[in-house]
């Protein structure tokens, strides 16, 4: 029999629940007011940054992101539309693909980021100590799978 959670552990989870919608729907309302692209398109953007001019496969920017597969494809097929990335062939894999960002999808992101960095600085830092912060970061890395150790 599984153990039912304590009145605690379910005000936590009902907490972080609605604070993560209403900071996400925050930073998204942030970026649509400056005619930016929606959230999911910097998560993209910045992991095919961070992997530099080889790129990444499908699947790897599942794992880094967090995707379904099927939301990844249409998502890179609008990237693509748009400019941001391009796909290239990989050569021992016919049917295989990377990833890359272009200069434009560098250049988005670079805007994206000025304005959901501050985004992040008002909705938290502004709110939260640095002393906190170090808590409530060490505290959501506990929570994770596997726990985060930075």
């Amino acid at each position: 029999m599984t153990e039912m959670p304590s009145p605690d552990a379910i005000k936590v989870w009902a907490r972080l629940m609605r604070v993560s919608r209403q900071l996400m729907e925050r930073a998204e309302d942030a970026l649509k007011e400056g005619s930016l692209p929606p959230l999911a398109w910097y998560d993209v953007l910045h992991e095919l940054a961070e992997a530099g001019e080889g790129g990444l496969r499908p699947f790897q920017l599942i794992e880094r992101t967090l995707f379904a597969q099927y939301n990844i494809s249409r998502l890179l097929a609008r990237l693509e539309a748009d400019g941001l990335v391009e796909k290239l062939p990989v050569a021992d894999d016919g049917r295989g693909q990377i990833i890359r960002v272009t200069a434009k999808g560098r250049e988005t992101r670079r805007r994206m980021w000025a304005v959901y960095g501050r985004s992040i600085a008002e909705l938290v830092g502004a709110k939260l100590s640095p002393d906190e912060l170090g808590m409530v970061s060490a505290l959501l890395g506990r929570l994770r799978h596997p726990p985060a150790t930075d």
